[in-house]
């Protein structure tokens, strides 16, 4: 048992439609926003089905399956494409006052249950008078005796945590903040490495706009952060960089990308915000230019015609990036890099990420912006904008109705 990895706990959802389907199917799925737990599953996996609608609670199954996509495609009318078959264990026991319960055990959808607090739950599922029984050797009742054999199995088994506490949900609102640069359990890219990506701009940008198993390419990938990212949600991965600093990111110039048109699911980019931080030393790389220079975008350009040649129709590029302000003199950098990324693709938005991890972020540089009145900079730019074909397409004529609040009379 201790060579075996540790089993984990998870919660799905259901309603009355689709309840029937998941117990009569041993199937249990649910859409994209819940699909970084779903692929975190895998078989021998504990799995329970909570009715949202009638409140119940519906256990225990085991995983069959590894967690994945379409693993039955006309299920649920394709709603559902995140899937995991399962089967009971012993007979399925039905639990009424499942929020309650749920609670109680602090169980949300993607926080799994592990070690003992998995444990815990299980032995809510046999009564206590069940539990004495079996212990003393009495006959008791089948679906209890396989319960508890499994919470046997875990006992006796690897205890080891091997999953996040809880894994993260995307973002809903276009200001993201996050307090630490990586996630998980394992490191993402390298938080020593100047100007590292926080690796939740990553995680957002591939489960809201690929699958897994696209291909996703940084050309300026720095420390490996997209490479880290891509690897544990499980869509494949070149990352690119003029001076790799690991040997899994292979060297190469961002404005001569080797790989051929329309082969891309998706790109993220974190370029050099000007000439402000020293990346390397290799004389090509257009960190070395000013950000108060036409010269500046004019590489960049090349960087996302590149990007517009590689990516397939449809599919999304993001690009973060910073402002300057240095010597009294403000630059617009990010105005400056939507202008031009407006030129070759389509847009879709504009996220507002915190800066956390600037070196100006201490005490002294905030006094010195109070006292000679300038700002630090408090914010970067993620613009996501899609590629779009070079045939027009043909403009649909938009209709909006907007809800109007009558204002009180004084």
């Amino acid at each position: 048992m201790t060579n075996q990895k540790p089993v984990r706990g998870f919660l799905f959802a259901c309603t009355d439609k689709s309840e029937a389907e998941c117990l009569s199917g041993l199937l249990f799925a649910t859409k994209r926003f819940y699909g970084p737990i779903v692929i975190r599953i895998r078989k021998g996996d504990l799995i329970f089905l909570n009715n949202i609608k009638t409140d119940k609670l519906f256990g225990v199954f085991k995983a069959i399956t590894n967690g994945g996509i379409n693993l039955r495609p006309n299920a649920f009318n394709g709603k559902y494409p995140y899937q995991v078959k399962v089967k009971p264990v012993g007979d399925i026991i039905e639990k009424t006052g499942a929020e309650k319960l749920l609670g109680k055990h602090a169980i949300k959808r993607n926080r799994p249950l592990i070690g003992k607090g998995l444990i815990k739950f299980l032995e809510g599922f046999v009564s206590i008078d069940e539990q004495l029984k079996l212990a003393e050797g009495q006959e008791g009742n089948k679906p209890n005796k396989s319960i508890l054999k499994q919470i046997d199995i875990l006992r006796k088994g690897n205890m080891e945590i091997d999953i996040e506490e809880e894994i993260p949900l995307i973002e809903s609102t276009t200001f993201w903040d996050f307090p630490k640069q990586s996630y998980g359990l394992t490191p993402k890219g390298d938080n020593k490495y100047a100007g590292v990506t926080p690796a939740l701009i990553i995680y957002n940008l591939i489960w809201r706009y690929t699958q897994p198993g696209d291909l996703v390419v940084d050309p300026m990938c720095g420390s490996g952060t997209t490479i880290d990212v891509c690897k544990a949600e499980k869509r494949k991965v070149k990352g690119f960089d003029i001076s790799p600093p690991r040997p899994d990111i292979i060297q190469n110039d961002a404005r001569r990308i080797p790989l051929k048109d329309n082969s891309v699911d998706m790109i993220f980019i974190d370029s050099p915000y000007g000439d402000n931080i020293k990346y390397n030393g290799h004389l090509d790389n257009i960190g070395n230019i000013s950000s108060e220079s036409a010269e500046f975008y004019d590489e960049l350009e090349k960087v996302m015609a590149e990007c517009k040649r590689i990516l397939r129709d449809g599919k999304v590029l993001g690009w973060l990036i910073g402002d300057q302000w240095v010597k009294n003199k403000f630059t617009p950098v990010g105005f400056k890099i939507y202008e031009r990324l407006s030129r070759h693709f389509e847009p879709i938005d504009i996220i507002c990420v915190n800066r956390r991890g600037q070196s100006s972020n201490t005490g002294i540089w905030h006094n010195r912006a109070r006292r000679f009145n300038f700002f630090l900079r408090g914010f970067k730019y993620l613009i996501i904008v899609r590629n779009i074909s070079e045939e027009p397409r043909p403009k649909k004529a938009r209709k909006v109705e907007w809800a109007y609040y009558q204002r009180g009379q004084k």
